[in-house]
């Protein structure tokens, strides 16, 4: 009897100090939430997938862009996703069925808190009580802060069916990313999340008017308003952005991540058509530019042309900055040098002082296509990606055949 008492014990103590079971998440839909202002949600829409060796992959969804996300750290119910390129990452508790947590954008100290559930086959963001009384489908004329010092210009660009609503703003900067949503009653409502930026449009809507508000995570909102305008179009990319007086060339001279100091007077450049990106590893549109002008050179191989891109990073520390350009390298298989041009901050009049050639830096990404000769020739001023659909393909063939006919001239010197 003794003996029996003792095996119970040792049996007792042997379950207690086994491993706890482990949780795993519901592989399947899900529909997470970001809490903005005005007690606004933000939702957006993933699918959790298990490769063979059982590690967690997922899929952001927003509208037709899909973003696979493969750096997940799972530790007993805490769970980290970090975005692809972006610092942005999502962490959190979970259950098999729930998420709770925030979205976090250490340099910039924001923090967005977050729920995430598992809807099974459900895949809309936006729930809907009513049909839509409205049909957004066409082009719109907005103005973003209107009547302000901060106002600026937009075109939005949108397809309805039924209820469900995709589409983007362009604006003279580049595009506000892949927008999904509905048009609920007469309530517009559209969001996106790519890990950088945490985007909600929600707006009154007629045939004709759209008035609402456009908010950023839980840190910026402002208003907005549309009118419906067919035949309206934003001024040209390539008029906004010029070289000051007196000026022909770009010059700088900044370092890469082996802390080589690159110029375009070093000899790998001469009389070579060269295409100076300016961008930052944080910008959406950016990324969207960086995958275009990598699969261009990849596509179109020329000895005689040449891409350099100059970083401007809101990193905190120099270290830091240059390990999100070697990230970024590395996610897109960037073949061409990215220089550090500033970090701290990502300010565009700081930027304009380090180029101060040019009569302003109005976006992230400007591009700068130079002959030869080391003459700029074309400077384009943000990027219209993939969301902007045929604005999309047009700039791709006229930048293609900008760079073919620089490339069949040939240097005066």
């Amino acid at each position: 009897m003794k003996k029996l008492g003792i095996l119970f014990i040792i049996s007792i103590f042997v379950i207690s100090c086994s491993e706890p079971k482990k949780i795993t998440l519901q592989k399947g839909n899900w529909l997470a939430k970001l809490q903005v202002q005005d007690n606004k949600d933000l939702p957006f829409s993933f699918f959790i997938d298990y490769n063979d060796q059982n590690e967690i992959e997922i899929q952001v969804f927003n509208a037709e862009e899909v973003i696979t996300v493969d750096e997940i750290v799972v530790k007993n119910d805490s769970l980290t996703i970090k975005m692809p390129v972006f610092e942005g990452y999502l962490k959190g508790e979970f259950t098999p069925h729930k998420i709770t947590g925030n979205f976090v954008k250490e340099s910039l100290d924001r923090v967005v808190p977050f729920t995430a559930i598992y809807t099974n086959n459900i895949l809309e963001r936006f729930a809907t009580t009513n049909s839509p009384k409205v049909n957004v489908t066409g082009i719109w004329e907005t103005v973003f802060s209107p009547n302000t010092n901060e106002s600026y210009i937009a075109k939005g660009i949108f397809k309805q069916v039924d209820a469900k609503v995709t589409g983007t703003f362009r604006t003279t900067t580049g595009d506000y990313r892949y927008l999904e949503g509905v048009v609920d009653g007469d309530s517009l409502k559209l969001s996106t999340f790519d890990g950088a930026h945490a985007f909600l449009f929600t707006a009154k809507a007629t045939d004709s008017v759209l008035e609402g508000t456009f908010y950023s995570g839980n840190h910026f909102k402002e208003p907005f308003i549309a009118k419906r305008n067919k035949s309206y179009e934003l001024p040209a990319d390539t008029s906004l952005t010029y070289l000051n007086e007196g000026y022909k060339k770009l010059d700088f001279s900044f370092p890469d991540e082996n802390n080589n100091l690159i110029s375009l007077t070093d000899a790998a450049y001469k009389n070579k058509v060269v295409i100076v990106q300016i961008m930052g590893t944080w910008c959406p549109n950016c990324l969207d530019e960086t995958k275009f002008l990598t699969e261009f050179l990849t596509e179109h191989k020329n000895k005689d042309l040449e891409i350099i891109s100059l970083a401007f990073e809101y990193a905190k520390t120099k270290e830091s900055a240059f390990n999100k350009i070697r990230r970024l390298k590395e996610k897109v298989n960037v073949p061409y040098p990215i220089l550090l041009a500033q970090y701290g901050n990502s300010s565009k009049q700081q930027a304009q002082q380090k180029l101060p050639m040019l009569n302003h830096i109005l976006s992230y990404p400007t591009t700068i296509l130079i002959d030869r000769n080391g003459d700029v020739r074309k400077i384009h001023t943000g990027f219209n990606g993939p969301a902007t659909g045929e604005k999309y393909k047009e700039f791709k063939t006229d930048f293609t055949n900008t760079i073919n006919r620089l490339l069949k001239e040939k240097s005066t010197k």
